[in-house]
């Protein structure tokens, strides 16, 4: 109906290993936009190489919430629990660590084990479910095994933790899992997920909270609860993430750049930015008159 040409939108169907492999190297393709984990955009990086191939990605991230004493603490439970549950934490923004001042650890995190607990998962049809089913089994037996990991490496299990049964047996269900008591170090706490899955870590400072969530590999969001302005701008400049929200979950103003620093991605997308990436910039100068041409040769 907009009347887009024939052959400026394909579609090739294949799994990355044969169909993707054959695209990222073929010579014909000048660049690659890709969405995905941060292993496979370093990949598709070496393929596109030996013909130059320009690179646009949004990959993973292990994206902090940091909420100090002064915040507005319901809403910033609301946030927490609405930025990494919804959409089954399958989102790369979502906010998969959380980080809290240690003078309101523990009754920040006891109403948030309460809440977390009365998350519903079933169909996502029902209009009163949370969470719906994981992308696919082997994804659900990932999820599972960094449930493994968090307990082996000492942290704390304080709800969910499991793959559903009786009605939801059949689908991808995966509970609400919350671990408590982690430090930085922890693999929980260090690589992305992508699930229902939060780890929280206390801090004493704002140092440390900002040393702890600059500690990965990942830079695509951040989220920042406090009241004191100067902190916020403060925290948020020195943040390594190429995206801040203070005192709000993610919401999106679709013209501001998208994206991420580290190994969240190369680029930004929205507004502007979305056209840069497809386009290629050309000077060409046009003599309007006699200008001056300096002379070689002639004597």
């Amino acid at each position: 109906e907009a009347g887009i040409p024939e052959g400026v939108v394909n579609t090739v169907h294949g799994i990355g290993e044969v169909t993707g492999k054959a695209l990222t190297e073929h010579p014909a393709i000048k660049a690659i936009a890709f969405v995905g984990e941060s292993a496979t955009g370093s990949a598709i990086m070496r393929q596109g190489a030996a013909t130059l191939k320009r690179v646009h990605f949004e990959l993973g991230g292990k994206n902090p919430t940091v909420v100090f004493a002064d915040a507005d603490l319901e809403r910033a439970l609301d946030a927490t629990i609405f930025m990494i549950y919804s959409l089954n934490g399958e989102r790369c923004t979502s906010g998969s660590r959380l980080l809290v001042e240690r003078s309101i650890h523990d009754e920040f995190v006891e109403k948030l084990a309460q809440r977390v607990a009365k998350v519903k998962v079933g169909d996502p049809l029902d209009p009163a479910t949370d969470i719906g089913p994981l992308i696919h089994p082997r994804h659900v037996d990932k999820v599972l095994n960094y449930v493994n990991v968090g307990q082996q490496e000492g942290a704390t299990l304080t709800s969910g933790g499991t793959r559903l049964g009786g009605d939801l047996a059949g689908g991808n269900y995966f509970a609400a899992t919350l671990f408590t008591n982690a430090t930085r170090a922890m693999r929980i706490a260090c690589e992305e997920v992508f699930g229902p899955f939060l780890t929280v870590i206390p801090f004493d400072s704002e140092a440390e909270a900002l040393a702890i969530a600059n500690d990965v590999p990942y830079g695509l969001a951040g989220y920042l609860w406090t009241n004191n302005v100067a902190r916020a701008h403060r925290f948020a400049q020195a943040l390594d993430v190429g995206m801040v929200w203070v005192n709000s979950q993610n919401v999106r103003h679709l013209p501001t750049p998208f994206g991420g620093m580290k190994a969240s991605g190369i680029g930004r997308d929205g507004g502007d930015y979305s056209f840069d990436f497809y386009m290629e910039t050309k000077n060409i100068a046009v003599a309007l008159g006699e200008h001056r041409i300096p002379r070689m040769g002639v004597s």
